[in-house]
């Protein structure tokens, strides 16, 4: 079948200077042409993912239109405004990609309201919500490495589609011939006859005026003199990144100028992820030049950012998501204690991978901390619900350990611009009290115990990666570990059992030990990768370090 499928498509003018000499240089590797279509891309919740090329295993402007059409065919039976919002990155061919979605809404007679220039992640849910569409698409791979595109949608919400209409769009894309099955008109046309608009300043204006009013201390910023690196990895920070900073007062911001504008070759770093510190390299060096109070910096579609702080001795130190998490839910709240303007009965919510330090922080000041899915939509579903009970102000924070955040409802998905807002603004209150972020981490441990929170992945390429990630999650549940690393597992929480943990079925297994220490396991939603995740105490980070370290090599074997 894949080789007929093959054929096919080498007999199609695909009208892509890229694909038809691909497809020549495989004709005699069938592992190649097996690799390229002996099965597609899925359509999740978290939309399509992979490496762009030919095939139906690849990202191409042929799948884009088959994913479209099926969105297309689920908009059609929803009523409402019949419009979706499209929003793009940096990535190679993202514009390309988001203008033929437009054109395949167009041909549907749906309306569609595109931003004119590469805008992130918040700013699509923003506009989704902001034109009352019926939903959203994001052409963005987040911060996989260059060769990778993808394509989240986006419910009426704002939110990343739930399984109940990922479910119905992808029984619809398998409706769908890729081929020939998708209707169509050029991006000209359907700007032409009215069906695609672009988004306007109103939009824009209203999303940056969301985001500066969940300042903390309103004013603050302007006189504290922080000096700030900021590097948007080469995607689609630079612009509301630096606007928002702008417009709270902090103006000594250096870009990092081999990062700034947008690259989706990604030259400077193989993996354009504020997580690790190769993608932050170009911009530590660029501080300690300076003398940086402290260097950010956003992944291509700007829905996390990363940071180092600065420390006594001049050096720089790499935050971590969950330590980011704890520290600007304890400003926030502590904040807003101060100034009047925290709500009755204060809700913040964190993933259940996310650091159980943030539960002893939310009890200290009275908030209500709630534990979701992993995923930011389970974030947003606790706002959805907050704001159909009319109490959405009781919302006050959202952030999980992969260096997501959110403030405020205004969007459903994690936003970098609050969050580099927020992470700068919390900077220039202890700069201005004589403090730094790297104190107030050092009071939080002292206050509450010497967490650490590491994470380690296993990667499991090719066509069995999947079945071998499925077959490492089987053996956890049919041969439970009785210990790990010497420490006695005394309790199992396994997320695959809703009636026992009131939360959604999710592919999670949680193990606590003995000793406190607890260790998650998890498949990527996104990667052909398992995750470990490992919380442990000490009396010092040395302890804490010891003790992970001490489990993860009794992990190791396993997935090997």
């Amino acid at each position: 079948m894949y080789r007929e499928e093959y054929l096919r498509w080498k007999n199609t003018n695909l009208e892509d200077a890229d694909l038809n000499p691909e497809l020549e240089r495989i004709a005699d590797d069938d592992d190649a042409i097996k690799d390229h279509f002996a099965v597609s891309l899925k359509f999740g919740t978290a939309g399509l993912r992979g490496t762009l090329g030919a095939g139906t295993n690849r990202m191409n402007v042929w799948v884009v239109r088959q994913a479209t059409q099926g969105l297309a065919n689920w908009v059609k039976a929803q009523g409402g405004n019949q419009t979706v919002a499209i929003s793009y990155d940096s990535r190679l061919k993202s514009d390309i990609f988001a203008k033929e979605a437009a054109g395949v809404l167009a041909a549907n007679k749906i309306n569609v309201r595109i931003y004119d220039a590469l805008m992130p992640v918040p700013a699509l849910s923003f506009a989704t919500r902001f034109y009352k569409c019926n939903a959203g698409i994001m052409v963005t791979a987040s911060h996989n490495p260059a060769n990778y595109n993808g394509y989240k949608a986006y419910g009426p919400d704002g939110c990343q589609m739930t399984d109940d209409a990922a479910a119905i769009v992808y029984d619809e894309i398998l409706k769908t011939d890729i081929l020939t099955g998708a209707k169509r008109m050029s991006f000209a046309e359907g700007v032409e006859k009215g069906l695609i608009r672009f988004v306007g300043d109103d939009c824009k204006k209203a999303f940056y005026e969301a985001i500066e009013s969940r300042q903390v201390r309103p004013g603050l910023a302007k006189d504290a003199g922080l000096k700030l690196v900021y590097s948007p990895l080469n995607g689609t920070g630079l612009v509301p990144v630096t606007k928002v900073l702008s417009d709270i007062g902090i103006t000594d911001v250096t870009i990092v100028p081999e990062q700034e504008y947008p690259n989706g070759y990604f030259t400077t770093c193989s993996y354009p992820n504020p997580e690790i510190f190769e993608a932050l390299e170009y911009g530590l060096k660029l501080a300690k030049e300076t003398g940086a109070d402290l260097m950010l910096a956003t992944d291509p579609d700007a829905d996390r950012v990363g940071i180092a702080m600065k420390c006594p001795d001049g050096s720089y130190e790499l935050v971590s998501g969950n330590e980011m998490g704890v520290l600007l839910l304890d400003y926030i709240c502590a904040g807003r204690i101060e100034k009047g303007t925290m709500p009755k009965n204060p809700v913040a919510v964190m993933s259940i991978v996310s650091t159980p330090l943030a539960d002893k922080v939310a009890k200290h000041y009275g908030v209500e901390l709630r534990h979701v899915l992993t995923g930011f939509k389970w974030i947003g579903d606790q706002i959805a619900q907050l704001e159909a009970a009319g109490e959405e102000e009781r919302f006050i924070f959202g952030f999980e350990e992969s260096y997501g955040y959110l403030a405020g409802g205004y969007v459903r998905d994690k936003d970098a611009v609050i969050g580099a807002m927020l992470i700068c603004e919390m900077a220039a209150y202890y700069r201005s009290i004589g403090s730094s972020i790297k104190q107030r981490l050092e009071e939080i441990y002292k206050e509450y115990g010497r967490y650490l929170n590491k994470v380690d992945s296993f990667e499991f390429p090719g066509l069995t990666g999947m079945d071998k990630m499925q077959e490492i999650m089987d053996s956890f549940r049919t041969n439970p570990p009785k210990e790990i690393g010497g420490k006695a597992v005394v309790s199992v929480t396994d997320y695959m059992k809703p009636e026992e943990t009131g939360l959604p079925k999710s592919n999670v297994l949680i193990y606590q030990l003995d000793d406190e220490s607890t260790v998650v396991v998890r498949p990527s939603g996104t990667e052909p990768k398992i995750k470990t995740y490992f919380t442990t105490t000490g009396s010092d980070l040395t302890e804490a370090q010891s003790k992970k370290d001490h489990l993860a090599g009794a992990l190791k074997p396993i997935f090997s």
